[in-house]
C-alpha cells in the first residue's frame, strides 16, 4: 500500500470520524486497502438518503483507479449503479492523486441530479419486501470453497465481514466440503464477494498469504416464501452427508441441496 494511499486513510478516518462512518474491512501490503465509508445526503425531496460507499484502494493507488461499490437501502440497485458509474467518472480527473474525498463530496453535491428519481420512502419499501418484486428483496448465496489452509483466521474474517455487512447464513464443513451459505441485502451480498475475491484470506502451500482463487458460486438468487430465513451466521461442522442434508432441509433448501452438494463428492 502507497504511502499516500496510507495518509489518504488516515484523513479520511478523522473526517468520518462519527461510530461506522469509516470502517476498515482488509489491508494488505500487497493488496491494497479495502474500507467502507457511510454518509448521509439530501436528494430531491429532500429526503436524507444513508449511501454506503465501498472502495478497494490498489497497492498501486492513486496511479490506478479504486474499485468502487454503491449501496443504499433506500435506492434501488439500478440507482446505486448509476452511483458508482458517475463516481468513476469523476476518478479519471483525479488519476494519480489522492482522490476518495473529492469523491464523497461531489456525490454529496450531486445526488439529486444522479438518480433519476425519488428514493423510495421507507413505508413503500417495508411493504415491497413482503412480496413483491424488487431489486431490495433479501438474496441468497451459496459458495463453495476449495479448502482452507488457514483454517482459524479464514473463519474469522469470513464471521466479521457477514456481521459487518448484516448477512445471516451458515459457514458449513462435511469432510472436505465447505459451503458458506449467506442471506441479505442484495447490494451486501455483492460486497462480500467482492471482499471475498479482492482480499488475502488464506495462504498458499509455502504459508504466503493468498487471495481466494479456488472459490464457485454455486447460487445466486432471491430468496422465496418457502425458504427459512436465518437468524444469525453461524459456523457449523457436519460428520455425515445426511446432516448436512437436514441443514438444508430445515431451511427450505432441499432443492438447492440436492442440485449442487452431490455434484461436489464426485
Amino acid at each position: 500500500m502507497s504511502e499516500q494511499a496510507l495518509e489518504e486513510l488516515s484523513a479520511l478516518a478523522a473526517i468520518y470520524c462519527e461510530p461506522g462512518a469509516c470502517e476498515v474491512l482488509a489491508a494488505s501490503e500487497t493488496d491494497g486497502v479495502t474500507f467502507r465509508i457511510q454518509i448521509s445526503v439530501k436528494e430531491l425531496l429532500d429526503t436524507e438518503i444513508l449511501l454506503k460507499l465501498l472502495f478497494h484502494l490498489p497497492v498501486n493507488y492513486p496511479s490506478t483507479l479504486p474499485e468502487i461499490s454503491v449501496s443504499s437501502d433506500q435506492l434501488t440497485r439500478a440507482q446505486c449503479m448509476d452511483i458508482k458509474d458517475k463516481l468513476l467518472e469523476q476518478a479519471k480527473k483525479h488519476l494519480s492523486e489522492p482522490m476518495v474525498h473529492e469523491l464523497v463530496l461531489w456525490i454529496q453535491q450531486h445526488l439529486k441530479y444522479v438518480i433519476k428519481q425519488p428514493a423510495t420512502v421507507c413505508n413503500e419499501k417495508t411493504t415491497l419486501s413482503k412480496g413483491a418484486s424488487t431489486e431490495d428483496a433479501i438474496w441468497m448465496l451459496l459458495l463453495h470453497l476449495d479448502h482452507m489452509r488457514a483454517k482459524a483466521k479464514y473463519v474469522r474474517t469470513v464471521e466479521k465481514w457477514a456481521s459487518d455487512l448484516k448477512l445471516t447464513g451458515r459457514l458449513m464443513f462435511m469432510g472436505k466440503i465447505i459451503l458458506i451459505l449467506l442471506q441479505g441485502d442484495k447490494s451486501n451480498i455483492k460486497e462480500y464477494l467482492i471482499l471475498q475475491k479482492t482480499s488475502k484470506v488464506d495462504v498458499d502451500s509455502s504459508g504466503k498469504k493468498c487471495k481466494e482463487k479456488m472459490i464457485s458460486v454455486l447460487c445466486e438468487t432471491k430468496v422465496q416464501s418457502q425458504h427459512k430465513r436465518f437468524q444469525m451466521f453461524e459456523v457449523k461442522e457436519y460428520s455425515t452427508l445426511d446432516e448436512l442434508q437436514k441443514e438444508f432441509e430445515t431451511a427450505g433448501l432441499a432443492n438447492l441441496f440436492s442440485e449442487f452438494v452431490p455434484p461436489l463428492l464426485r
